[in-house]
């Protein structure tokens, strides 16, 4: 399959494999990657398809005997996955996780994290998991939380007579396409402004997964809200951290392939 050079995030790679890095960002690394390798349960007969998988750093957090191949359309990301994990049992491979897999095997887990938001077609992604499932195969869905987390449609706001922050949603059950300034403080200079690079993020209601998933012969087994594990400290800690706590920043999904 010819690279994808010009999808969006190949073209901020550079950029995001410098914020994962090896063992990921701080949300990587203290909430999302410990909860997707407790609800995958992977054990010795276990093998693993990444749907999205950037830049592997998913695959550098399982059990090192276990076989694994990540797909990403982007070939920078693909590019640094390899130079990150030098495992005989791990593949890194480019291909658009919307259009048929460059991959003919099955597995028994599949996952897609922090990836489903950002393609146009989450149902394609969704098929080509079942596709490629054991009967009974398992899949991890990882999004930033479809309900309060919408790009440019949600907000902290602050009330100030019972000095509670709370969420703020403009809307929910519409789907969007919604460009992300991955530079939003790049400043202009020389004889022409410097541009800061898109990426785009598609919300759908959390609705829309589950029939995704139901059209797709999969069973959901559980769904988790995941908080942020941070603390404010000052005059407006307790208000924040219960803030925090009462709004999810992450929603995941355990399906099970029902065929």
């Amino acid at each position: 399959m010819k690279p994808s050079r010009d999808t969006s995030w190949h073209k901020v790679g550079k950029w995001y494999n410098e914020k994962v890095g090896d063992r990921g960002s701080y949300y990587h690394e203290h909430v999302v990657l410990p909860g997707v390798v407790r609800l995958l349960k992977l054990n010795a007969n276990s093998s693993l398809l990444d749907l999205g998988c950037g830049q592997g750093v998913l695959a550098r957090q399982i059990p090192k005997n276990l076989k694994y191949v990540g797909i990403d359309a982007a070939a920078s990301l693909i590019t640094f996955a390899k130079k990150l994990d030098h495992n005989p049992n791990h593949q890194f491979l480019i291909g658009d996780v919307t259009q048929p897999l460059p991959i003919t095997e099955k597995f028994s887990h599949a996952a897609i994290i922090l990836a489903l938001q950002n393609i146009e077609q989450p149902a394609l992604a969704i098929k080509n998991s079942a596709e490629h499932l054991v009967p009974g195969g398992k899949l991890i869905i990882v999004l930033n939380h479809p309900a309060f987390r919408i790009p440019r449609q949600s907000s902290w706001g602050i009330d100030e007579q019972s000095k509670l922050q709370y969420r703020r949603e403009n809307i929910y059950m519409s789907g969007l396409k919604i460009p992300i300034t991955m530079h939003p403080g790049l400043e202009r200079g020389g004889a022409a402004p410097l541009r800061s690079q898109l990426t785009w993020s598609f919300h759908e209601p959390i609705s829309a997964y589950t029939k995704m998933l139901a059209d797709n012969h999969f069973v959901i087994e559980q769904i988790e809200e995941w908080t942020s594990d941070k603390e404010s400290v000052g005059k407006a800690g307790r208000m924040e951290n219960r803030s925090r706590a009462e709004f999810p920043l992450f929603l995941a999904i355990q399906a099970r392939l029902d065929r």
